[in-house]
């Protein structure tokens, strides 16, 4: 089948050239559903394509960001609270409870910041009462890696709202910001509270999966590639899902192992493949493997690595990813792009760097450093952003397939 837009070279061109043209189109597809409140999405770009590998809803990396994009992702924030509530002023933020990773807590900060700026009042709260069990005190404050104090607040449900323990400060939240992926689901009964929680609490990693997540993007960029004529192949990886694997007693090994060699049949020689739990966050739970064979011949070690990830979720749903082999580099490591989205709009990111690996292994291990990559000045008429402007739409591609993930989800 031929197509007006066949090769990468084409396909940054017509980016560069017709970037209001897409995005309007991804306006107006946008525009049907509820966009997550924000997101954030790993592209890799190879020789021959640019492929989201991943996208998460409750990112953790705002503090990687830079100060111009910060100020973009605050007027997102703002249009976002005024379309749920035009008199929106305090804002409630509930964290993840990893509160001993430093990293974490500037992130944390450099968000509840950003919300601030957004015209709002921003306080930390959190129902999970393990947080508050060693001070045995109803708030604990904690110091970020860059020296930032975070005051979080120990929250109990009352009549459909959160209310502090703490004597000293009083929610009465307009809305809830939503920042723990909920690999283990918090203690609260969701559907009882009265204040919008953005993102859904619904869509926390015990309940999503990547498998679902890759199917709607195939959906949305076909659809989106045909709108165009571009061939769909340079805007995604090809993918394959195999359901229930025990890595532990290694059932189902045997099946996951054929379906990695003939995703690999499909691919160019010398190819790898990403093999990923469904429900992996962190960079959990991933192997690159170049044949069948090394997943049926796994050692013990690696096993383990893949049977659980954060708070012992065990993982049980794989999926099977095109490995794209990243041609990004900075400072001659290995780079991908994280693109951060609020209400579905692009709006900051940065490059993860790993000097440790290689072109076609996961970045998001030991070893990464963050390099910030400004989105804010992008225009159309191919300037020095071209690269950017694709990012940034192959991201708003992806957030729109987590929208309908989302709603395939709730109903």
């Amino acid at each position: 089948m031929s197509h007006k837009i066949s090769n990468k070279a084409e396909l940054e061109n017509f980016f560069c050239h017709s970037w209001n043209e897409i995005n309007q189109w991804i306006d107006k597809e946008q525009s049907k559903l509820p966009q997550p409140l924000t997101s954030s999405v790993d592209v890799r770009e190879s020789k021959t394509k640019f492929a989201p590998v991943d996208h998460n809803m409750y990112p953790a990396g705002f503090n990687n960001l830079c100060s111009k994009d910060l100020l973009h992702c605050a007027d997102r924030f703002k249009e976002a609270f005024a379309e749920i509530n035009p008199s929106a002023k305090r804002i409630g933020l509930l964290p993840e409870s990893h509160t001993k990773n430093k990293f974490y807590l500037d992130h944390l900060y450099k968000l509840k910041s950003t919300i601030e700026m957004a015209d709002t009042e921003v306080i930390l709260f959190s129902p999970d009462t393990d947080l508050f069990k060693e001070t045995g005190a109803s708030k604990v404050q904690l110091e970020s890696q860059s020296g930032h104090t975070l005051v979080i607040y120990q929250a109990a449900v009352r009549d459909g709202q959160f209310q502090s323990v703490d004597n000293e400060v009083t929610f009465n939240f307009d809305a809830i910001v939503l920042n723990n992926d909920q690999s283990n689901p918090l203690p609260v009964d969701w559907k009882t509270i009265k204040a919008p929680v953005l993102p859904t609490p619904f869509v926390g990693w015990y309940k999503r999966q990547k498998n679902l997540h890759f199917k709607w993007y195939k959906t949305i960029a076909d659809k989106f590639a045909q709108n165009f004529g571009i061939n769909p192949d340079l805007i995604q990886a090809h993918f394959s899902t195999v359901e229930n694997v025990d890595f532990e007693t290694k059932e189902g090994l045997e099946e996951l192992g054929s379906e990695v060699d003939k995703l690999l049949s499909t691919l160019p020689s010398e190819s790898k493949v990403f093999v990923k739990a469904s429900q992996g966050t962190y960079g959990m739970g991933i192997s690159v493997v170049g044949s069948g064979e090394e997943i049926k011949n796994m050692n013990r070690k690696v096993r383990n690595k893949m049977d659980t990830g954060k708070n012992n979720l065990k993982f049980t749903s794989i999926l099977i990813q095109e490995g794209v082999e990243t041609i990004v580099k900075y400072d001659d490591a290995p780079a991908e792009v994280t693109i951060y989205l609020i209400n579905g709009r692009s709006s900051g990111g940065f490059m993860r760097t790993n000097p440790l690996k290689g072109t076609q292994s996961n970045l998001n291990a030991q070893g990464m450093i963050f390099q910030k990559l400004c989105l804010s000045d992008i225009k159309q008429d191919c300037d020095h952003k071209i690269k950017e402007a694709v990012y940034s739409v192959i991201a708003r591609l992806s957030t729109l397939a987590a929208a309908y993930e989302m709603k395939e989800l709730m109903e």
